[in-house]
Protein backbone atom coordinates (compact mmCIF):
# COMPACT_ATOMS: atom_id res chain seq x y z
CA UNK A 1 0.00 0.00 0.00
CA UNK A 2 1.13 3.93 -0.80
CA UNK A 3 1.81 5.64 2.23
CA UNK A 4 -0.51 8.15 2.60
CA UNK A 5 0.17 11.20 3.78
CA UNK A 6 -1.89 13.34 6.93
CA UNK A 7 -4.93 14.59 5.06
CA UNK A 8 -5.04 12.00 2.81
CA UNK A 9 -5.31 9.57 5.82
CA UNK A 10 -8.25 11.89 7.77
CA UNK A 11 -9.82 12.06 4.61
CA UNK A 12 -10.38 8.41 4.15
CA UNK A 13 -11.06 7.94 7.44
CA UNK A 14 -13.78 10.42 7.15
CA UNK A 15 -15.18 8.15 4.54
CA UNK A 16 -14.92 4.84 6.28
CA UNK A 17 -16.75 6.45 8.73
CA UNK A 18 -19.13 8.74 7.11
CA UNK A 19 -20.30 5.41 4.87
CA UNK A 20 -20.33 3.12 7.57
CA UNK A 21 -23.29 5.72 10.05
CA UNK A 22 -24.67 7.39 7.23
CA UNK A 23 -25.16 5.27 3.92
CA UNK A 24 -24.73 1.29 5.00
CA UNK A 25 -25.98 -1.16 2.52
CA UNK A 26 -29.27 -0.97 4.23
CA UNK A 27 -29.07 2.80 3.10
CA UNK A 28 -28.71 1.28 -0.52
CA UNK A 29 -31.24 -1.47 -0.23
CA UNK A 30 -33.60 1.50 0.85
CA UNK A 31 -32.69 3.79 -2.42
CA UNK A 32 -33.07 0.83 -4.85
CA UNK A 33 -36.55 -0.26 -3.27
CA UNK A 34 -37.84 3.53 -3.14
CA UNK A 35 -37.86 3.78 -7.17
CA UNK A 36 -35.61 6.57 -6.87
CA UNK A 37 -35.17 7.99 -10.59
CA UNK A 38 -31.53 9.54 -9.89
CA UNK A 39 -29.78 6.57 -8.75
CA UNK A 40 -28.73 8.44 -5.84
CA UNK A 41 -29.77 10.16 -2.95
CA UNK A 42 -30.13 14.02 -3.60
CA UNK A 43 -29.59 14.33 -0.03
CA UNK A 44 -26.24 12.17 0.91
CA UNK A 45 -24.50 14.24 -2.35
CA UNK A 46 -25.32 17.30 -0.39
CA UNK A 47 -23.76 15.74 2.55
CA UNK A 48 -20.70 14.60 0.48
CA UNK A 49 -20.08 17.56 -1.32
CA UNK A 50 -20.26 19.66 2.18
CA UNK A 51 -17.18 17.81 2.81
CA UNK A 52 -15.38 18.67 0.24
CA UNK A 53 -15.39 15.23 -2.00
CA UNK A 54 -17.27 17.16 -5.08
CA UNK A 55 -14.04 19.28 -4.88
CA UNK A 56 -11.22 17.13 -4.33
CA UNK A 57 -10.06 17.38 -8.03
CA UNK A 58 -10.87 21.29 -8.49
CA UNK A 59 -8.06 23.46 -7.50
CA UNK A 60 -8.57 25.87 -4.85
CA UNK A 61 -9.17 28.71 -6.53
CA UNK A 62 -12.66 27.34 -7.72
CA UNK A 63 -13.53 26.49 -4.55
CA UNK A 64 -12.12 23.32 -4.79
CA UNK A 65 -9.17 21.20 -2.08
CA UNK A 66 -6.74 20.28 -5.25
CA UNK A 67 -5.88 17.17 -3.20
CA UNK A 68 -5.48 14.91 -6.22
CA UNK A 69 -6.55 11.74 -7.90
CA UNK A 70 -5.22 9.21 -5.68
CA UNK A 71 -7.06 11.25 -2.66
CA UNK A 72 -10.14 11.07 -4.77
CA UNK A 73 -9.43 7.17 -5.25
CA UNK A 74 -9.22 6.72 -1.46
CA UNK A 75 -12.90 8.01 -1.00
CA UNK A 76 -14.01 6.45 -3.92
CA UNK A 77 -12.77 2.65 -2.48
CA UNK A 78 -14.58 3.52 1.07
CA UNK A 79 -18.14 4.62 -0.86
CA UNK A 80 -17.48 1.53 -2.29
CA UNK A 81 -17.62 -0.81 0.54
CA UNK A 82 -21.15 -0.23 1.07
CA UNK A 83 -22.50 0.38 -2.05
CA UNK A 84 -23.10 4.03 -1.94
CA UNK A 85 -24.65 5.23 -4.54
CA UNK A 86 -23.45 9.07 -6.00
CA UNK A 87 -22.11 11.08 -8.65
CA UNK A 88 -18.39 10.87 -7.55
CA UNK A 89 -17.51 9.37 -10.46
CA UNK A 90 -19.85 11.00 -12.69
CA UNK A 91 -19.60 14.36 -12.00
CA UNK A 92 -16.23 15.02 -9.70
CA UNK A 93 -13.92 12.69 -11.70
CA UNK A 94 -14.88 12.25 -14.76
CA UNK A 95 -16.73 16.08 -16.06
CA UNK A 96 -14.09 17.63 -13.59
CA UNK A 97 -11.41 16.02 -15.34
CA UNK A 98 -12.69 16.77 -18.46
CA UNK A 99 -13.08 21.10 -17.67
CA UNK A 100 -9.17 20.66 -15.97
CA UNK A 101 -8.05 19.14 -18.72
CA UNK A 102 -10.00 21.22 -21.81
CA UNK A 103 -11.57 23.85 -20.26
CA UNK A 104 -10.81 27.78 -20.79
CA UNK A 105 -10.59 30.20 -17.76
CA UNK A 106 -14.38 30.99 -18.68
CA UNK A 107 -15.56 27.16 -18.67
CA UNK A 108 -13.85 26.33 -15.35
CA UNK A 109 -14.92 29.82 -13.38
CA UNK A 110 -18.36 28.75 -14.17
CA UNK A 111 -18.81 25.28 -13.85
CA UNK A 112 -15.86 24.09 -11.36
CA UNK A 113 -17.34 26.34 -8.42
CA UNK A 114 -20.67 24.83 -9.21
CA UNK A 115 -19.63 21.05 -8.73
CA UNK A 116 -17.04 21.79 -5.38
CA UNK A 117 -19.96 22.80 -4.08
CA UNK A 118 -22.78 19.97 -4.96
CA UNK A 119 -24.84 22.42 -6.88
CA UNK A 120 -24.80 20.58 -10.23
CA UNK A 121 -24.33 16.64 -11.50
CA UNK A 122 -22.08 16.44 -14.79
CA UNK A 123 -22.08 13.29 -17.14
CA UNK A 124 -19.59 12.03 -19.94
CA UNK A 125 -21.74 11.17 -23.22
CA UNK A 126 -19.73 8.89 -25.32
CA UNK A 127 -21.07 5.87 -26.02
CA UNK A 128 -23.65 5.49 -28.96
CA UNK A 129 -23.90 1.52 -28.83
CA UNK A 130 -23.78 -2.06 -26.85
CA UNK A 131 -20.41 -1.84 -26.04
CA UNK A 132 -17.83 0.59 -24.81
CA UNK A 133 -16.34 2.05 -28.13
CA UNK A 134 -14.65 5.74 -27.55
CA UNK A 135 -13.88 6.22 -31.74
CA UNK A 136 -16.98 4.78 -32.86
CA UNK A 137 -18.94 8.46 -32.69
CA UNK A 138 -21.35 9.09 -35.12
CA UNK A 139 -23.49 12.23 -33.39
CA UNK A 140 -23.34 14.68 -35.60
CA UNK A 141 -22.43 18.21 -34.72
CA UNK A 142 -23.28 20.94 -37.61
CA UNK A 143 -21.74 24.18 -37.99
CA UNK A 144 -23.91 27.12 -37.79
CA UNK A 145 -24.32 30.52 -38.25
CA UNK A 146 -24.86 31.36 -34.64
CA UNK A 147 -22.48 28.06 -33.04
CA UNK A 148 -23.17 24.45 -33.48
CA UNK A 149 -26.22 21.96 -34.36
CA UNK A 150 -26.20 18.43 -32.06
CA UNK A 151 -27.61 15.64 -33.53
CA UNK A 152 -27.89 11.68 -32.69
CA UNK A 153 -27.95 9.68 -29.68
CA UNK A 154 -25.74 8.76 -27.10
CA UNK A 155 -26.07 4.90 -24.51
CA UNK A 156 -25.19 3.85 -20.86
CA UNK A 157 -24.47 7.71 -19.79
CA UNK A 158 -23.34 7.37 -15.82
CA UNK A 159 -26.09 9.42 -14.28
CA UNK A 160 -27.66 10.67 -17.36
CA UNK A 161 -31.14 11.84 -15.83
CA UNK A 162 -30.54 13.56 -13.42
CA UNK A 163 -27.36 15.87 -15.57
CA UNK A 164 -27.20 19.57 -14.96
CA UNK A 165 -24.19 19.89 -17.34
CA UNK A 166 -23.44 16.98 -20.45
CA UNK A 167 -19.83 16.77 -21.90
CA UNK A 168 -20.90 14.86 -25.21
CA UNK A 169 -18.34 13.64 -27.57
CA UNK A 170 -19.50 14.53 -31.31
CA UNK A 171 -18.24 14.16 -34.60
CA UNK A 172 -17.45 17.44 -36.30
CA UNK A 173 -15.72 15.79 -39.54
CA UNK A 174 -14.56 12.35 -40.69
CA UNK A 175 -16.36 9.23 -39.92
CA UNK A 176 -17.22 6.93 -36.94
CA UNK A 177 -13.97 5.00 -36.18
CA UNK A 178 -11.13 7.56 -36.68
CA UNK A 179 -9.78 9.50 -33.65
CA UNK A 180 -9.88 12.85 -36.02
CA UNK A 181 -12.59 14.80 -36.34
CA UNK A 182 -14.14 14.22 -32.64
CA UNK A 183 -14.78 17.27 -30.62
CA UNK A 184 -15.72 17.89 -26.92
CA UNK A 185 -18.93 20.27 -25.93
CA UNK A 186 -20.48 21.54 -22.92
CA UNK A 187 -24.31 21.19 -23.04
CA UNK A 188 -26.65 22.64 -20.56
CA UNK A 189 -29.35 19.97 -19.25
CA UNK A 190 -31.57 22.28 -19.68
CA UNK A 191 -30.97 23.03 -23.79
CA UNK A 192 -33.86 22.23 -26.33
CA UNK A 193 -33.98 19.07 -28.22
CA UNK A 194 -32.47 17.12 -25.35
CA UNK A 195 -34.47 13.87 -24.41
CA UNK A 196 -33.73 11.34 -21.82
CA UNK A 197 -34.79 7.98 -21.49
CA UNK A 198 -33.92 6.76 -17.83
CA UNK A 199 -32.50 3.20 -17.55
CA UNK A 200 -33.50 0.24 -14.94
CA UNK A 201 -29.81 -1.06 -14.04
CA UNK A 202 -29.01 -4.13 -13.06
CA UNK A 203 -27.30 -2.41 -10.00
CA UNK A 204 -30.19 0.34 -9.23
CA UNK A 205 -27.85 3.37 -10.37
CA UNK A 206 -28.53 6.07 -12.66
CA UNK A 207 -28.15 5.51 -15.96
CA UNK A 208 -29.86 6.73 -19.57
CA UNK A 209 -29.80 6.73 -23.06
CA UNK A 210 -29.77 10.50 -24.29
CA UNK A 211 -31.11 11.84 -27.45
CA UNK A 212 -30.10 15.18 -29.23
CA UNK A 213 -32.37 16.65 -32.01
CA UNK A 214 -30.99 19.61 -33.25
CA UNK A 215 -29.72 21.18 -30.10
CA UNK A 216 -28.66 24.55 -30.58
CA UNK A 217 -25.40 25.40 -29.05
CA UNK A 218 -23.12 28.83 -28.80
CA UNK A 219 -19.21 28.43 -30.11
CA UNK A 220 -18.35 28.99 -26.43
CA UNK A 221 -20.03 25.56 -25.83
CA UNK A 222 -16.76 23.94 -27.72
CA UNK A 223 -14.06 22.02 -25.15
CA UNK A 224 -11.10 22.17 -26.41
CA UNK A 225 -10.14 22.75 -29.83
CA UNK A 226 -12.27 21.27 -32.93
CA UNK A 227 -11.45 17.74 -34.60
CA UNK A 228 -8.90 17.43 -32.38
CA UNK A 229 -11.35 16.37 -29.01
CA UNK A 230 -9.76 12.42 -28.69
CA UNK A 231 -6.74 12.81 -27.21
CA UNK A 232 -8.89 14.66 -23.96
CA UNK A 233 -11.23 12.25 -24.79
CA UNK A 234 -9.06 9.42 -24.13
CA UNK A 235 -7.25 11.06 -21.24
CA UNK A 236 -10.80 11.90 -19.47
CA UNK A 237 -11.96 8.00 -19.95
CA UNK A 238 -8.64 6.83 -18.12
CA UNK A 239 -9.20 8.89 -15.41
CA UNK A 240 -12.70 7.41 -14.71
CA UNK A 241 -11.76 4.27 -15.46
CA UNK A 242 -9.21 4.42 -12.92
CA UNK A 243 -11.29 5.76 -10.14
CA UNK A 244 -14.22 2.80 -11.58
CA UNK A 245 -11.02 0.73 -10.82
CA UNK A 246 -10.79 1.80 -7.41
CA UNK A 247 -14.02 1.81 -6.69
CA UNK A 248 -14.27 -2.12 -7.67
CA UNK A 249 -11.51 -2.54 -5.12
CA UNK A 250 -13.23 -1.39 -2.64
CA UNK A 251 -15.82 -3.42 -3.06
CA UNK A 252 -14.40 -6.41 -3.65
CA UNK A 253 -12.11 -5.77 -0.34
CA UNK A 254 -15.43 -5.99 1.20
CA UNK A 255 -16.81 -9.06 -0.33
CA UNK A 256 -13.75 -10.75 0.35
CA UNK A 257 -13.77 -9.71 3.84
CA UNK A 258 -17.42 -10.79 4.80
CA UNK A 259 -16.86 -14.10 2.64
CA UNK A 260 -13.62 -14.62 4.91
CA UNK A 261 -15.80 -14.24 8.08
CA UNK A 262 -17.96 -16.23 7.14
CA UNK A 263 -15.37 -18.93 6.35
CA UNK A 264 -14.57 -18.71 9.55
CA UNK A 265 -17.98 -19.06 11.37
CA UNK A 266 -20.07 -21.20 9.17
CA UNK A 267 -19.65 -25.04 10.43
CA UNK A 268 -20.20 -27.96 8.29
CA UNK A 269 -19.66 -31.75 8.99
CA UNK A 270 -19.25 -30.67 12.37
CA UNK A 271 -15.95 -28.35 11.59
CA UNK A 272 -15.42 -25.01 10.43
CA UNK A 273 -15.86 -24.44 6.66
CA UNK A 274 -12.34 -22.21 6.76
CA UNK A 275 -10.60 -25.12 7.55
CA UNK A 276 -11.32 -27.17 4.17
CA UNK A 277 -7.89 -26.86 1.95
CA UNK A 278 -10.28 -26.40 -1.35
CA UNK A 279 -11.32 -23.25 0.43
CA UNK A 280 -8.85 -22.01 1.87
CA UNK A 281 -6.94 -22.24 -1.43
CA UNK A 282 -9.92 -20.19 -3.32
CA UNK A 283 -9.33 -17.75 -0.29
CA UNK A 284 -5.77 -17.02 -0.94
CA UNK A 285 -6.32 -16.70 -4.80
CA UNK A 286 -8.62 -13.75 -3.66
CA UNK A 287 -6.24 -11.93 -1.56
CA UNK A 288 -3.47 -12.34 -3.90
CA UNK A 289 -5.45 -10.81 -6.60
CA UNK A 290 -6.69 -7.98 -4.26
CA UNK A 291 -2.89 -6.69 -3.65
CA UNK A 292 -2.26 -7.02 -7.40
CA UNK A 293 -5.05 -4.92 -8.35
CA UNK A 294 -4.22 -2.36 -5.36
CA UNK A 295 -0.72 -2.02 -6.68
CA UNK A 296 -2.15 -1.52 -10.43
CA UNK A 297 -4.69 1.15 -9.56
CA UNK A 298 -2.21 2.95 -7.20
CA UNK A 299 0.49 2.81 -9.90
CA UNK A 300 -2.28 4.94 -12.32
CA UNK A 301 -3.18 6.96 -9.81
CA UNK A 302 0.55 8.10 -9.01
CA UNK A 303 1.09 8.63 -12.83
CA UNK A 304 -2.15 10.57 -13.15
CA UNK A 305 -1.02 12.45 -10.15
CA UNK A 306 2.11 13.21 -11.32
CA UNK A 307 1.57 14.48 -14.65
CA UNK A 308 3.00 11.57 -16.30
CA UNK A 309 2.49 11.46 -19.81
CA UNK A 310 -0.84 10.70 -21.40
CA UNK A 311 0.90 7.38 -22.70
CA UNK A 312 2.42 6.01 -19.41
CA UNK A 313 -1.42 7.08 -17.66
CA UNK A 314 -2.79 5.00 -20.37
CA UNK A 315 -0.98 2.30 -20.29
CA UNK A 316 -1.53 2.01 -16.27
CA UNK A 317 -5.44 2.78 -16.58
CA UNK A 318 -6.28 0.07 -19.20
CA UNK A 319 -3.61 -2.22 -16.75
CA UNK A 320 -5.29 -1.22 -13.78
CA UNK A 321 -9.18 -1.43 -14.95
CA UNK A 322 -8.12 -5.24 -16.46
CA UNK A 323 -7.27 -6.42 -12.94
CA UNK A 324 -9.70 -4.66 -11.17
CA UNK A 325 -12.66 -6.56 -13.96
CA UNK A 326 -11.00 -9.81 -12.98
CA UNK A 327 -10.78 -8.97 -9.41
CA UNK A 328 -14.40 -7.87 -9.15
CA UNK A 329 -15.64 -10.72 -11.31
CA UNK A 330 -13.70 -13.57 -9.13
CA UNK A 331 -14.24 -12.20 -5.54
CA UNK A 332 -17.98 -11.40 -6.55
CA UNK A 333 -18.53 -15.07 -7.80
CA UNK A 334 -16.77 -16.46 -4.94
CA UNK A 335 -18.71 -14.38 -2.26
CA UNK A 336 -22.11 -15.93 -3.77
CA UNK A 337 -20.53 -19.22 -4.02
CA UNK A 338 -18.96 -19.90 -0.23
CA UNK A 339 -22.60 -18.61 1.22
CA UNK A 340 -24.26 -21.06 0.07
CA UNK A 341 -27.99 -21.15 -0.55
CA UNK A 342 -28.43 -17.84 1.07
CA UNK A 343 -25.60 -16.30 -1.18
CA UNK A 344 -28.26 -16.93 -4.12
CA UNK A 345 -30.77 -14.74 -1.61
CA UNK A 346 -31.44 -11.49 -2.24
CA UNK A 347 -31.98 -11.16 1.95
CA UNK A 348 -27.90 -11.47 1.61
CA UNK A 349 -25.72 -8.77 0.47
CA UNK A 350 -23.49 -10.94 -1.87
CA UNK A 351 -26.02 -10.61 -5.12
CA UNK A 352 -25.87 -6.81 -4.60
CA UNK A 353 -22.10 -7.05 -5.32
CA UNK A 354 -22.34 -9.10 -7.76
CA UNK A 355 -24.96 -7.11 -9.53
CA UNK A 356 -22.78 -3.63 -9.37
CA UNK A 357 -19.57 -5.76 -10.57
CA UNK A 358 -21.04 -6.95 -13.34
CA UNK A 359 -22.17 -3.24 -14.66
CA UNK A 360 -18.90 -2.08 -13.06
CA UNK A 361 -17.10 -4.28 -15.44
CA UNK A 362 -18.96 -3.35 -18.47
CA UNK A 363 -18.41 0.75 -17.70
CA UNK A 364 -15.70 2.11 -20.03
CA UNK A 365 -13.90 -1.13 -20.99
CA UNK A 366 -14.23 -4.55 -20.72
CA UNK A 367 -10.99 -7.20 -19.85
CA UNK A 368 -11.15 -7.72 -22.80
CA UNK A 369 -11.24 -4.00 -24.50
CA UNK A 370 -8.79 -3.50 -22.41
CA UNK A 371 -6.59 -6.32 -22.81
CA UNK A 372 -6.56 -5.07 -26.45
CA UNK A 373 -5.82 -1.95 -25.85
CA UNK A 374 -2.83 -2.10 -23.19
CA UNK A 375 -1.16 -4.41 -25.97
CA UNK A 376 -1.85 -2.31 -28.46
CA UNK A 377 -0.01 0.54 -27.00
CA UNK A 378 2.95 -1.57 -25.68
CA UNK A 379 3.15 -2.16 -30.00
CA UNK A 380 2.54 -6.20 -29.57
Amino acid sequence: MAVLNEEQVMLRDAAKSWTTEKSPVTAFRALRDSGNKDGFDRAAWREMAQMGWAGILIPEEFGGSGLGYTTLGLVLEETARTLTASPLISTALTVTSALLLAGSDAQKSNWLPQIAEGKIIGALGVDEGAHHAPTHIALAAQKTAHGWSLSGKKTFVLDGAAADLLVVAARTSGKSGETAGITLFLVDGKTKGLTRQALHSVDSRGIANLTFENVELADDAVLGTVDQGFAVLDAVLDRARVGLAAEMLGSATQSFEVTLDYLKTRTQFGQLIGTFQALQHRAAKMYTDLELARSCIEAAFTAMDSNADAANVAELASLAKTRANELAHLVSNEMVQMHGGIGMTDAHDAGLYLKRARVAEATYGSAGFHRDRYATLLRY
